[in-house]
Order: structure tokens, then C-alpha cells, then sequence
């Protein structure tokens, strides 16, 4: 199947009309029409229902789009794979999640560059189940996420454990003894929601909740709260007194891990992990001495 038409079809998904997809791809309306066309043939099931609202999938389009997602950046990795740096001899692929990116994939790219100077590297920043989706469709070498996922042909190697903790700013932020609905609730993944629940199982519906914590924390000190965080991260505002440990709240292990294809080559892990264990340190102790 060529590549354009794959691109065709994502480009018509993200825009919704057939119209906007040819301006964006320079295209004319009748060569998308075309591309189309053909692809339908090659799978023998429409795409796409068309009406004057624009472009929408069918059912058989639900289920190309992912393999057309996955087509695309396969190809995109084959292509700079092919086109290595000079000096270069392969490109490593690696994901992390956004609050994993600093300072961890930070450190490790800093020894990838000094100690591995025979590889181009490309780093990637997602959430944690498209990263590892890229793991297993052979897209990234190595995902970095939290919580080890259950899925086949997959490994997940421990990194470093951190702690998740109940923090409350004291009273200075917080003008009136501390309610239920002043809890700020976090996303910390799955595997936190469920030993929540049985921890507090009486605790109401949140007034505030986020997938970010640093948006979090900015959020508690403004107005005053709590919430759980990352004993590390909150480290200097318990030394300076904006914040306090809620007593006798439960801590929560919260684990970082490196996924990656359980076909991998073995080489280029075994370099790739020397890197990872060469940051965890660094960065473990650099989110235990610091709230950034």
C-alpha cells in the first residue's frame, strides 16, 4: 500500500472533510478523492461516509485508523533509519512520560551522548499507554512510564520507586480547618485509584482533579488543600513550611519502569539500560533535593 494514502486518509480523519484535507496535503480534491478510492478497493470497505457536514468514518475506518496511525511512523522511523547522521550507526527510539522527561530522560540522553556516540537518538514525549502501543507496534526501542503494563511481548524492567504522600498546606494558605473537599484529586494511574478507594473508601467526589500534579501543587499553595504527591517533589515546601504531611495518611508506592519489545536486540539494550541505570541515581536524587 504507498504511504500517501495512508497519509491521505489520516490527513481527512484530523480535518473531517475531504476539502481540508487536500489544501493542508497541496493536493486537489480530485487526487484525495483518488487516493481514497483506491485504498477502499485494496481493503474492499468503505472509509468514509460523506456528506455536506464533511467526512466521517465508517466502521471499517475505525479499525484502519489504527493501523494507519501505526504505518505512518513506522515508516517515518524506517526513513530516518535510512538516513543516519553521519557518524552514526543506528537510531535509538525512546518515550517517556511527561513527568518523567526531566530530570530522568534528561540525564539519560546526556550519557547516551558521551558514552554511546555511535547512536542518533530520538526522544519522544506521550502518555503512557500510546507509548507503549509504539513499544509494541516495534516504534520505540524503549518506553519510560509509570506503573508496569500488562501486555504481550512486552517487558517492563523496575527503575526506581518513589512515594507518593499526603501533603496539606498549613494555615497561612488554608483559612479554615481542612473539609474533604479541599483534596485536590491526582491521576496517578490505575493502580494508585484502586488502593485509594480502599484507603478512603468514604471520600467524596472531588471538587478539583487533574492528570498533572505540578498544576496541582501550584493549584493547593494558591488556594490551600491537599493532595497526593511525589515525596521528592514536594520536598522543599515541607522544609520551608508550606506544606505538612497529613498524619497517619497512608504513602503509596508510585514505581517508574523501561518497556520495551521482549524481541528487542539484546546489544543495543544492554547498552540502552547501562544509560537508564547510570540515570536513575541522578535522577532519583535530584527529585528528592528539588520541588522542579
Amino acid at each position: 500500500m504507498d504511504i500517501s494514502a495512508a497519509r491521505t486518509f489520516l490527513e481527512i480523519v484530523k480535518t473531517g472533510s475531504f476539502v481540508s484535507a487536500a489544501a493542508n496535503l497541496n493536493l486537489t480534491q480530485t487526487a484525495v478523492s483518488a487516493r481514497i478510492r483506491v485504498l477502499e478497493e485494496q481493503l474492499d470497505r468503505p472509509l468514509f461516509v460523506r456528506n455536506k457536514a464533511g467526512a466521517r468514518l465508517t466502521a471499517a475506518g475505525e479499525q484502519f485508523l489504527r493501523f494507519a496511525t501505526t504505518m505512518v511512523l513506522a515508516w517515518e522511523r524506517a526513513r530516518k533509519a535510512v538516513a543516519l547522521p553521519p557518524g552514526r550507526q543506528m537510531v535509538v527510539t525512546i518515550g517517556a512520560e511527561l513527568s518523567l522527561w526531566d530530570p530522568f530522560l534528561r540525564e539519560w540522553m546526556v550519557w547516551m551522548r558521551h558514552a554511546c556516540p555511535e547512536y542518533a537518538v530520538n526522544a519522544q514525549i506521550d502518555d503512557a499507554e500510546r507509548l507503549v502501543d509504539r513499544v509494541q507496534a516495534g516504534l520505540l526501542d524503549v518506553a519510560i512510564v509509570y506503573a508496569a503494563p500488562q501486555r504481550p511481548g512486552v517487558v517492563a524492567e523496575l527503575l526506581f520507586q518513589e512515594k507518593l504522600v499526603m501533603v496539606s498546606t498549613t494555615s497561612t494558605q488554608l483559612k479554615h480547618p481542612l473539609q474533604p473537599e479541599d483534596h485536590v484529586r491526582i491521576d496517578w494511574g490505575d493502580a494508585f485509584a484502586v488502593s485509594y478507594q480502599a484507603a478512603f473508601p468514604e471520600q467524596p467526589n472531588p471538587v478539583v482533579s487533574t492528570s498533572y500534579g505540578p498544576l496541582a501543587l501550584d493549584y493547593i499553595l494558591a488556594v490551600g488543600g491537599s493532595g497526593y504527591f511525589r515525596k521528592g517533589f514536594v520536598r522543599r515546601h515541607l522544609e520551608d513550611g508550606r506544606l505538612a504531611l497529613v498524619p497517619d495518611s497512608p504513602e503509596f508506592s508510585y514505581s517508574a519502569y523501561a518497556v520495551h519489545s521482549a524481541k528487542a536486540d539484546k546489544g543495543v539494550m544492554e547498552r540502552i539500560r547501562e544509560g537508564l541505570r547510570a540515570a536513575s541515581p541522578k535522577a532519583v536524587e535530584e527529585r528528592v533535593g528539588s520541588s522542579t
